[in-house]
């Protein structure tokens, strides 16, 4: 063939502006478009063969070979695929976003195949250009009679192509760098590349270094293969050990016969694995597998809980694993990783549009060949159907937590307190998901024991009944005389000016060591509350009673209960609460603060502080707005929710409301404060202070 010279033909409507230096956003991704250039040349050739339109050679072996050379600053890419005649590289390479797997896929679209190509745009090949100030070309068309071409380009709109000189079928591209992008020649960068794009692409890859000194191994001879290049034949002796027989005489015994070993040039070992897991049926693979890619795809060498096999082919494909690790880190410092791969050519990680937000939390790879990708495959085009995606993704993960919670109870309590902090997100993240996942939250009482919802409610149900059927206190009105329950809610209700809350109240505890004094009062009575310990609490509790208007959630600490007091108690306590209220509020200096005088069944309890729900809740959310730079409002104007309740059994209280004028009741009164304080939450730095060193002061009235 003559040589020839002409222009690149640009095909304006096909053309971004992100040519060279603006195709992509990462320079390294050079790597990952031409070895899937690569790939799709061998899978193209392989499936003609597949047709009858070609015959593979018996001992053909599908392989990407990379060669980078540092001193001559220059990388290779070879692939063994069905190559291509000077008129296909004028089609494929001289008109940009051109693109052969679109022209090939259309060619065979009623010629049924498993074998997938990559390719989807013809600006892949250019993306050599960010980092190469010269790319040539070498090919061999498999086409009977083919000449092999050479094409070379500079980077400007100028190319040249003439003969070539490649002598097997196949191409082969040769990479001339520019002085920024010398990295990309060195093996280790260009390894570390290759594994983050390639590591499982369909075709075996193999980089080495040129030049480089030739490496060897040695194998027993009968492990010899016939591509094996022997350098040299070693004799191994038999070895023996003396020892002793069952007579007690000693012998020598063969403990390894003698054999023959070779030492061989060291074999090549592919880049990537070509058959990941994901791509096989989910009834091939053992669990040890599936540790075994965990550990290999993560680098985490903590055991995953459990993990989920996606499988699907219609409406679309989809593959993937998705694993539940294990966590012991609060959910806001949870770092999860979902790699997004397009048939088995890494894409991305964690893309929002498909992977749900809070599967983000998880580990694992997808894999969807049928994903709308733009040009540089970082980013996603026709949401409606990404949509579907990432709906579908979502409840199969709901579908495998329900199947476990039902069928496989027992690994599912196991496995809770490390993965409620993923279904509690994705319960305020995705409202679907809520209500499949509902009745199959988990709650841990205080014996340690879970319940689900229902469960919990049904159990509170029976608790009530518990209560109601024992013998109730007759009932007597103003003159003496016994009235039935029935007329005595009537007149509760009469008087009441505002309408009984109706929903059941779901107790729980946030710390179990700082509010343990309330624990105890609720066993003491036989009362349960559930652990929500977890940052992410406070908002899923919330979500729960705006989506179940049946019921609702109280911290223990947030009233002093009617099952706690004492209802045999029948004195006035108007004179005590009026006398205690003026006195702890002047000591304390401190108008806002509630004080309720109770007989309490437990007479070791002096004082119990209490916040309302909706104040400690609002207290959170201010603590939250603060972490979050979004000052404002102080969560200290919410104390005026805060209750003090005095035990009027208890000795303390008695001395304190007997002895209201003593010199020392004001003391007495902070410390009992700060005591209940204490049981509740941690003293400031300035009141712990105070609270040690009045301590001391008590503790020396002892000794006069």
């Amino acid at each position: 063939m003559a040589n020839k010279q002409g222009s690149l033909s640009i095909d304006s409507d096909n053309l971004f502006p992100i040519i060279k230096k603006w195709l992509y956003s990462d320079h390294d991704i050079f790597y990952r478009e031409l070895v899937s250039n690569g790939c799709d040349a061998i899978t193209k050739l392989k499936k003609l063969d597949m047709m009858g339109e070609y015959s593979l050679p018996a001992d053909y072996k599908p392989k990407i070979q990379i060669t980078v050379n540092p001193e001559e600053k220059t990388i290779k890419i070879t692939d063994n695929g069905l190559g291509m005649t000077a008129e296909e590289v004028e089609e494929y390479i001289c008109q940009i976003a051109f693109s052969g797997a679109t022209d090939f896929i259309q060619k065979y679209k009623d010629k049924s195949t498993d074998d997938q190509i990559i390719g989807h745009f013809g600006l892949g090949f250019y993306s050599a250009f960010m980092v190469a100030d010269e790319v040539s070309i070498d090919s061999l068309s498999y086409k009977e009679g083919a000449v092999p071409v050479h094409w070379t380009c500079d980077g400007g709109t100028n190319y040249e192509m003439t003969d070539g000189t490649k002598d097997t079928i196949g191409t082969e591209i040769t990479l001339s760098l520019n002085e920024d992008c010398l990295e990309f020649a060195n093996e280790y960068r260009a390894r570390e590349i290759v594994e983050k794009y390639c590591s499982f692409m369909p075709t075996p890859i193999f980089l080495d270094k040129a030049n480089a000194e030739t490496q060897y191994e040695t194998i027993d001879a009968a492990d010899k293969l016939d591509s094996d290049t022997v350098v040299e034949t070693i004799h191994e002796e038999a070895k023996t050990e003396e020892k002793e027989n069952e007579n007690g005489e000693k012998e020598i015994v063969e403990i390894s016969p003698a054999k023959d070993k070779l030492k061989i040039v060291k074999r090549p070992v592919p880049l990537n694995d070509t058959t990941p897991l994901w791509t096989k049926n989910p009834n091939d693979c053992t669990d040890e597998e599936y540790k075994e890619f965990y550990r290999k795809v993560f680098l985490d060498y903590k055991e995953p809980l459990f993990w989920i096999h996606l499988n699907m082919d219609y409406p679309f494909n989809l593959k993937g694993i998705l694993y539940f690790p294990k966590i012991n880190t609060e959910y806001d410092s949870i770092e999860g990783v979902i790699k997004l791969y397009n048939n088995q050519v890494f894409i991305a990680d964690n893309i929002k549009e498909v992977i749900p937000e809070f599967l983000m939390l998880l580990k694992g790879v997808i894999d969807c060949p049928d994903l709308p990708l733009n040009v540089s495959r970082s980013a996603l085009q026709n949401d409606g159907f990404v949509k579907k995606i990432s709906e579908y993704i979502t409840k199969k993960v709901a579908d495998k937590l329900i199947g476990m919670c039902k069928t496989d109870k027992e690994n599912y309590e196991k496995y809770w307190d490390d993965i409620s902090p993923f279904i509690k997100f994705g319960c305020l993240k995705d409202t679907k998901f809520c209500d499949k996942m509902n009745d199959y939250i988990l709650f841990k009482n205080l014996d340690d024991k879970y319940l689900t919802l229902p469960e919990l409610l049904v159990k509170e149900e029976k608790t009530e009944e518990t209560k109601e059927d024992s013998a109730e206190p007759e009932i007597l009105d103003a003159d003496g005389n016994p009235i039935s329950s029935d007329e005595a809610d009537s007149a509760d209700s009469s008087d009441s000016e505002t309408e009984k809350d109706e929903r059941k109240i779901v107790y729980y505890v946030t710390d179990k060591n700082q509010q343990g004094q309330y624990i105890n009062l609720f066993k003491e009575q036989n009362m349960q509350a559930v652990i929500l310990d977890h940052n992410i609490d406070t908002s899923f509790i919330s979500q729960l009673e705006q989506r179940n208007d049946q019921y609702k959630f109280m911290r223990i600490d947030a009233d002093v209960t009617e099952s706690l007091k004492d209802e045999t108690a029948e004195e006035d306590l108007k004179e005590e609460t009026n006398a205690l209220t003026e006195l702890f509020k002047n000591t304390l200096k401190n108008d806002k603060l509630t004080v309720r005088v109770e007989k309490l069944k437990n007479e070791n309890i002096a004082s119990i502080i209490t916040l309302s729900e909706e104040g400690r809740r609002m207290q959170d959310m201010m603590k939250m707005y603060a972490m979050g730079g979004m000052g404002g409002m102080d969560a200290n104007m919410f104390a005026a929710d805060q209750t003090l309740t005095l035990n009027a059994n208890h000795a303390l209280v008695k001395y304190i409301f007997a002895h209201k004028d003593s010199e020392h009741v004001p003391m007495f009164c902070e410390q009992l404060y700060d005591l209940a304080m204490l049981s509740n939450q941690p003293l400031s730095v300035d009141a712990m202070g105070k609270f040690v060193e009045r301590s001391n002061q008590i503790m020396m009235l002892l000794t006069k």
